[in-house]
């Protein structure tokens, strides 16, 4: 392409070539397209503001300005003094605002560094006595504000020398790009560190302020260049460094929760990671555990066994009813002051004693045992918002018996029943009068059912006075087919084999109170329990309170690493309100979800 002119003038500014620009190209330009695009890009608004910016400040250098007064600050608090000791007219009070204001106190200091040029750190001369031989030394000069260097040393087990062990990525080291990994640390400002331990070391440089003066000697090795952390993982474990006796240096510890999304910015050590909290603006990376060292330290440990509490053996327990006509089914319509749902089940649960007839899909694997021996440390996500075209999250909710899980799904279902659906369970007992296959049930002989077990279609499945029950995969296709949000209540050693890409689940845990607050808000509630052999419905007892806490307890430190949303129930009209925000949430706003789920 030709030479652009740029007109006759030797002063012709930014801004005048910017706007000429369009016209020179246009003959060099083949596609009407191309031209739009450079005719779009030369002529927007915020580029001419920001080329005219240029030109005044140009012309104001090229004027070699110099400051009317270097001290401006201490005129305006001059100024700010005598104001406040005289009556003041209207201009008065309103310099008076400007002068208090901190944007403009900001200004008055800015001017003043720019005026004094104090704005460049002052380093300490160069040591006098350097070997120039010794050409494999380099001196560092390192300005150390309040923040720590962000790197870690050790002493080398063979030769006793102080080397650099990491560089934390976005510390004050890495950003300087002149301490690398490996090197080997001889003096700090003019100490010398060879007789010394790292932890003394790290006393000097914690004394340290200003100005810090580094001999080492350079690593031979070549570093690689270290990429922005593309990794995200949400944490599935508390972290507090301060209470880790193997961090190499707690100081640079990361303190997390679980739950927390991190992003992993290097794991170029197999023992620790550099990670910071997502959208954290503090560039500074932090160490903590390796999946693998931290799986392995969890694997080490004593497993903790909750001690069940005393109650009686033979009570079987369902949720809170108000209607025992159909108390036979373990799984069975809600009836609220006469009102019937079709299609809203009970959740087929069993007690204790019942549970060795309920099975989940993959009993063979024993897998309420397996997951005792899951070791649950970070999970790799990303960022994930439903397309319109897509189906519904699955939404799993998790709870004990008792908790008022049914009646916060059946007020969901209530408030939109063309947008919310529930699963229909499969069972071998025989169809009554008034019931419709497929709406309270899908009847099934014994013979199917027990193929349908063998072909692993059932999520649970279990026998009740021998007939069986069961909730099967397709059901919940089903619901999802006809573009509603499926509620399921599910048992929580099933989540992890509905986690899959195509039901996306989003478990929500339904938590108790305290007791206290049980007795309180439950004293008018009933519970279907075995002890009367009807099954009638009886008032809570005590034995059923402090059930419903251990049962909490234990599906919480056994599955919480799978829960996206914790609600506590303690008042159900509160519990129900916070459900519907983050049901409504999840069909507007993206959220952290396995990164498997996107790639499958």
């Amino acid at each position: 392409m030709p030479a652009l002119s740029t007109g006759s003038g030797s002063d012709t500014g930014l801004y005048e070539l910017l706007a000429s620009l369009p016209a020179q190209l246009q003959p060099h330009v083949d596609s009407q397209e191309d031209l739009t695009f450079l005719q779009d890009m030369f002529g927007e608004k915020s580029l001419h503001s920001l080329v005219k910016i240029y030109d005044k400040l140009l012309q104001y250098e090229r004027q070699s300005p110099t400051p009317i007064l270097n001290s401006a600050v201490p005129l305006g608090e001059d100024l700010t003094e005598e104001l406040q000791s005289k009556p003041l007219s209207g201009e008065s009070r309103e310099l008076l605002r400007l002068l208090l204001k901190p944007t403009f106190k900001a200004l008055l200091f800015v001017h003043d560094t720019v005026a004094q040029k104090d704005y460049d750190p002052v380093l300490p001369p160069f040591p006098d006595d350097i070997d120039e031989d010794e050409d494999s030394v380099k001196i560092i000069r390192l300005v150390k504000n309040k923040e720590p260097l962000g790197a870690t040393i050790k002493k080398e087990e063979h030769t006793g020398a102080i080397v650099v062990a990491r560089i934390l990525h976005g510390g004050a080291a890495d950003r300087s790009g002149l301490i690398h990994v490996g090197d080997e640390l001889k003096e700090i400002n003019g100490i010398p560190v060879d007789d010394k331990s790292p932890e003394e070391i790290i006393q000097i440089l914690a004394q340290s302020q200003g100005a810090i003066t580094f001999k080492i000697i350079p690593s031979i090795k070549e570093e690689m260049p270290v990429n922005e952390g593309k990794m995200f993982v949400r944490a599935l474990f508390d972290y507090d460094s301060n209470e880790d006796r193997a961090i190499p240096c707690k100081e640079a510890g990361l303190v997390f929760r679980k739950g927390d999304i991190l992003q992993i910015m290097s794991q170029d050590d197999a023992t620790w990671w550099q990670a910071k909290h997502e959208g954290d603006a503090n560039p500074r990376a932090g160490l903590i555990p390796s999946k693998q060292f931290q799986e392995r330290r969890f694997a080490l440990r004593k497993p903790t066994t909750l001690v069940p509490l005393q109650r009686n053996s033979n009570r079987r327990s369902y949720e809170e009813t108000v209607n025992s006509d159909e108390s036979e089914d373990p799984a069975r319509g809600d009836y609220n002051s006469g009102f019937y749902i079709v299609g809203l089940r009970r959740s087929f649960r069993l007690s204790r004693k019942d549970r060795k007839t309920n099975k989940s899909m993959y009993e063979c694997k024993k897998s309420e045992q397996y997951d005792t021996a899951d070791v649950p440390t970070y999970e790799e996500v990303a960022l994930y918002k439903r397309h319109p075209s897509e189906k519904y999250r699955l939404v799993a909710l998790v709870g004990p018996i008792g908790v008022g899980l049914n009646e916060l799904k059946r007020r969901v279902l209530l408030s939109n029943p063309q947008h919310y659906g529930v699963t229909v369970p499969h069972t071998t007992r025989a169809k009554r009068s008034h019931e419709t296959d497929g709406v309270e049930y899908i009847f099934i002989s014994k013979h199917l059912f027990d193929a349908d077990i063998q072909n692993n279609k059932f999520i649970e499945y279990g026998e009740y006075k021998g007939n069986f029950y069961g909730t099967s995969i397709d059901s919940i296709r089903s619901v999802m087919a006809w573009n509603k949000v499926c509620l399921l209540d599910a048992q929580a050693h099933t989540l992890k084999h509905l986690r899959t890409a195509e039901f996306k689940p989003f478990v929500i845990f339904i938590k108790p109170p305290s007791l206290e607050r049980l007795r309180e808000t439950r004293k008018n509630s009933m519970i279907i329990s075995s002890k009367d052999e009807k099954g009638s419905a009886k008032p809570f007892t005590e034995d059923d309170f402090q059930e419903m806490i251990r049962m909490a307890q234990v599906t919480e430190s056994q599955y919480s690493h799978l829960f996206d949303k914790v609600i506590v129930n303690d008042d159900l009209s509160s519990a129900y309100s916070e459900l519907k925000k983050v049901l409504d949430r999840l069909e507007t706003e993206a959220f952290w979800v396995p990164v498997s789920w996107l790639h499958s």
